[in-house]
């Protein structure tokens, strides 16, 4: 299946070091290969990069690895093709706009006849379950609060909800924000660390590469990193709770 990579901050930060391992695992030291997509919230915009290409090959992916962008909210993803054929159209992330705000989703696992009623009011480009799932989502949001946008804790409600009527049809591990905050639902396995002072020195699984985050950060900073498998062999990685969504603020798990 795929890999996600979130990160959920309290100032923005880069998400250089993360992504440099998480890249490897898209054909270098895993095997997806089918496509990689990041998206990065500054402000009420994203900067969404997308390519089809094996993100350990993707010049794409060289681009971002390098450029320091800073976001409070960061999702990434890496893709194993199961519904839908490699192309830019079934690249995660995926994004839509509701309520006036940009949406970002991305889902790794398998919808076995998963065929929601859309309305028209999102529809997908592609031809993925995760697609499908997002656009249904967005819906089940924008019938459930017609006339106003939820709070957090409001949000956090429907969205348990949403997973749990969509869990019969297979494992739906999934990543969404809309700025904010950042929403993780654990099916099958997403692990979380939170970086703060006193800041470690850390060292990547999937390549040789350390960081002493004490150099590069300040002591009020805190920095929540989301991920499918753990991406440092020397920190202690938290295993989110199965069947429930998780909200991540200002750089830490509330709930």
């Amino acid at each position: 299946m795929c890999q996600l990579l979130g990160m959920n901050c309290n100032v923005p930060t880069d998400i250089c070091f993360s992504f440099t391992g998480f890249q490897a695992r898209g054909g270098a030291t895993d095997v997806h290969r089918d496509g990689w997509g990041i998206a990065f919230f500054e402000g009420r915009g994203v900067r969404l990069f997308l390519d089809p290409q094996p993100s350990s090959e993707s010049p794409v992916a060289e681009l971002v690895r390098r450029y320091p962008i800073r976001s409070l909210n960061v999702i990434a993803h890496i893709r194993k093709a199961t519904h839908g054929p490699v192309g830019l159209e079934n690249t995660h992330p995926f994004m839509r706009e509701l309520w006036g705000r940009y949406w970002i989703f991305a889902h790794n696992g398998k919808l076995d006849g998963y065929a929601p009623k859309l309305d028209g009011s999102f529809l997908p480009v592609g031809q993925t379950d995760s697609e499908a799932a997002f656009c249904h989502l967005l819906q089940t949001l924008r019938r459930r609060f017609p006339d106003h946008r939820p709070e957090r804790e409001e949000l956090h409600a429907e969205l348990d909800d949403f997973a749990a009527s969509v869990r019969a049809h297979g494992p739906f591990n999934f990543m969404l924000s809309n700025g904010d905050c950042l929403f993780a639902h654990r099916a099958t396995e997403l692990h979380y660390v939170v970086r703060r002072a006193p800041f470690p020195v850390a060292h990547l699984k999937d390549q040789d590469v350390t960081v002493d985050f004490s150099d590069v950060t300040s002591p009020d900073d805190r920095v929540a990193v989301i991920a499918t498998a753990p991406l440092t062999d020397n920190e202690t990685w938290i295993p989110l709770p199965v069947d429930k969504v998780s909200m991540f603020a200002d750089g830490e798990r509330q709930r």
